[in-house]
């Protein structure tokens, strides 16, 4: 049974130790509190740009906490706090209009967070607008982007949960695009790239969706897309796409429908490797990390990272496999060092 301790907040904010910052300590703004708040829910008027959030989790019994928003991203994982104790923890998040996908539905105004976990206990919470944030931009197909609806759920979407304040993560990644339309919808790339700033991350990772694109094509895309990021002053990075779940009867995915080659033949993970190696731009091998994956947990095992259950579908991943899929992007991103590891959450 999920309960939320929400009397908490009335107690501590009455308490010397949680007043409400001085106004000056915000630049003569104060932040948004838990007024905005009720039991399950949370909504501050806001306009798009990038918030710090600032929680304090806890109650008298134990509880459980996560904190997603916005459309479904994932902002803070599910968070144990003993009975009787507080925990406080911080992120980042983008606020944007349409706050999904580019091309959906323009949302909700202002910033919407939702309270989960098996026993939520928020005790305080504090809302002010982000200073030196670092973005972390997403440009990519349905198996990145910020689904709108169970049971889908994109690896971007999940993301935002590994990230510590400080470091944000702007997902422009949309359903059914290729590099082709990604380039030439304006709602996409030509959106995206004025909002580029000096040290900002542009994740780049299309490939299901050029299943008619030749190599050249598609090479000549991609270096387009390197070409614009460093343009502005930020630092692209190459992702090769997530394998589909398409065995061969050895048990392997050694097959171009699971390691995306199309139709003309372009073996697109190859093609990304070889724009990667020849431009100097960081690569997230996430084919060959998701493959040794999908592989490790065999037939059946590896239908719970898929919507196999749900749908017959090896391509879109459930929420659970996002979430493991945005892990490996976690981790890539220390290991070459384009984010600090004490921006990152680990375990």
């Amino acid at each position: 049974m999920r309960r939320f301790n929400l009397a908490v907040l009335a107690a501590l904010t009455l308490g010397a130790g949680l007043t409400a910052t001085p106004a000056q300590a915000y630049g003569g703004h104060r932040p948004l509190g838990p007024e905005n708040c009720t039991a399950t829910a949370c909504h501050f008027d806001v306009g798009p740009g990038t918030y710090d959030v600032w929680v304090l989790l806890g109650g008298d019994t134990a509880s459980s906490t996560s904190v997603t928003g916005e459309t479904r991203r994932a902002l803070l994982p599910e968070t144990a706090v003993p009975a009787g104790e507080r925990v406080a923890r911080s992120f980042t998040v983008n606020v944007r209009t349409p706050e999904g996908e580019p091309t959906g539905p323009v949302g909700t105004a202002g910033l919407d967070l939702a309270l989960g976990g098996t026993a939520p206990a928020l005790a305080d919470i504090r809302v002010t607008p982000a200073r030196h944030a670092r973005q972390i931009f997403l440009v990519g197909d349905s198996t990145v982007c910020d689904q709108p609806g169970d049971p889908y759920a994109g690896w971007g979407q999940q993301l935002p949960q590994y990230l510590r304040k400080g470091v944000s993560v702007a997902n422009y990644a949309d359903s059914g695009e290729s590099t082709v339309t990604y380039l030439g919808n304006p709602q996409l790339w030509a959106t995206v790239q004025p909002l580029i700033r000096r040290g900002d991350l542009v994740l780049v990772q299309l490939a299901h969706n050029d299943k008619t694109t030749d190599e050249a094509t598609y090479r000549a895309n991609l270096e387009t897309l390197v070409a614009g990021v460093r343009e502005k002053g930020g630092q692209p990075v190459l992702v090769t796409p997530i394998v589909r779940r398409w065995f061969n009867t050895d048990g392997t995915l050694n097959n171009g429908t699971a390691l995306l080659v199309n139709g003309l033949g372009v073996n697109h993970p190859e093609v990304v490797r070889e724009v990667a190696a020849a431009e100097d731009v960081p690569l997230i091998d996430l084919t060959a990390k998701t493959k040794a994956v999908v592989e490790s947990l065999g037939v059946e095992g590896s239908k719970a990272l898929y919507l196999y259950n749900e749908k017959r579908d090896n391509t879109h991943t459930s929420v659970h496999g996002a979430t493991v899929y945005a892990g490996l992007v976690r981790d890539e991103l220390v290991a070459q060092h384009l984010v600090p590891e004490g921006r990152v959450r680990v375990g």
